[in-house]
């Protein structure tokens, strides 16, 4: 039987095909230099599943590639590797959907509330038609080539104090901590809560001071950070299922032969899948991590909180560089 794979399988192999005209003999005789950018911890799944990466390379095409990996943003800034990718500076990385919204506006939908519904609907998007499409976009504009889906985590809400929530009128009048950026206040705003902007470094001061009233972040920046030791509920309203992919600069793939490539796509997803894996399995083991610590933690009405988010959304200027369409695609995936 010929093995079949995924539409965004095919389209990531016809991609790097499509180059193989401008392959270099040079890369047959040396190894292939992958340099690895990452604001990540290495404590943290984005940073060890590189490790999961290079290692899935060592073992397919040994003496291949030289992999260097590069965490703590030490090579780059976080959000300036892309810049890096296209002067061909850098050849991986992981790059978040606002990052890739600066230049390609339509994607800017993946950064709205309650459009992706849970982690394996992430995945189904992301690696059915909706992610080719998109990803052909993000590759004509950007010069580079997403080779997998990580799951970053889903955001939830973070009280000081305990407050009964079940729908956003009840966040009304909550000093809710965000991101400073104007996506990330809209948000904030949307979930029915006053968004004011914070730097992150000050969060633990600002919940124990009382200068602010909750926050929101996945569960494992909630238990790195220590949020938990100054917040005494945390509200379950999954507005944001987060994600970063990884990513290949054009101007790599171009270089690389094509058994090279398929060699490079295969490494990402599995590196992809460790990761997806293990902080799906960190987040649900933490629920119980905070309620032994003596954090409430509540779900809300869901259904109200998701319509009333994407009214906002659509009633804003973010739906017109959405693609007509797209968001009903989106919500079909199950």
């Amino acid at each position: 039987m010929r093995p079949t794979h995924s539409p965004r399988r095919r389209a990531v192999l016809a991609a790097m095909a499509a180059s193989s005209s401008l392959a270099l003999p040079a890369w047959a005789q040396s190894k292939a230099l992958l340099r690895i950018s990452s604001p990540a911890v290495p404590d943290d799944w984005h940073a060890r599943m590189w490790t999961v990466f290079k290692d899935a390379l060592d073992k397919s095409a040994p003496g291949e590639f030289d992999v260097q990996i590069n965490l703590n943003a030490s090579l780059f800034k976080q959000g300036a590797e892309p810049a890096a990718m296209a002067r061909g500076n850098l050849e991986l990385t992981t790059v978040s959907a606002a990052d890739i919204a600066k230049i390609v506006p339509e994607f800017s939908i993946f950064t709205a509330g309650y459009v992706v519904r849970d982690a394996a609907q992430q995945q189904k998007i992301f690696n059915g038609s909706i992610g080719t499409e998109m990803f052909k976009t993000v590759s004509e504009k950007m010069d580079i080539t997403v080779l997998s889906t990580c799951y970053y985590g889903t955001r939830q809400v973070n009280l000081r104090e305990m407050r009964n929530v079940k729908t956003p009128g009840d966040l009304k009048g909550v000093k809710l901590r965000m991101p400073g950026s104007k996506d990330w206040l809209f948000l904030g705003e949307a979930l029915g809560a006053t968004a004011t902007p914070l730097a992150f470094g000050e969060v633990y001061l600002g919940l124990k001071a009382g200068t602010i009233d909750g926050q929101d972040n996945p569960l494992p920046t909630v238990k790195a950070a220590k949020f938990y030791e100054v917040t005494k509920q945390i509200v379950l309203t999954s507005h944001l299922v987060d994600g970063l992919f990884i990513a290949i600069s054009n101007k790599a793939l171009a270089a690389m032969t094509a058994g090279q490539r398929q060699k490079v796509l295969a490494a990402a997803q599995a590196a992809a899948a460790y990761n997806n894996e293990n902080r799906a399995k960190e987040e649900a083991q933490l629920v119980e991590f905070f309620k032994k610590e003596g954090l409430q933690v509540t779900t809300p009405d869901l259904d109200a909180f998701h319509k009333t988010v994407q009214a906002a959304y659509m009633n804003a200027d973010y739906a017109k560089t959405w693609p007509h369409g797209l968001l009903d695609r989106i919500n079909a995936v199950k």
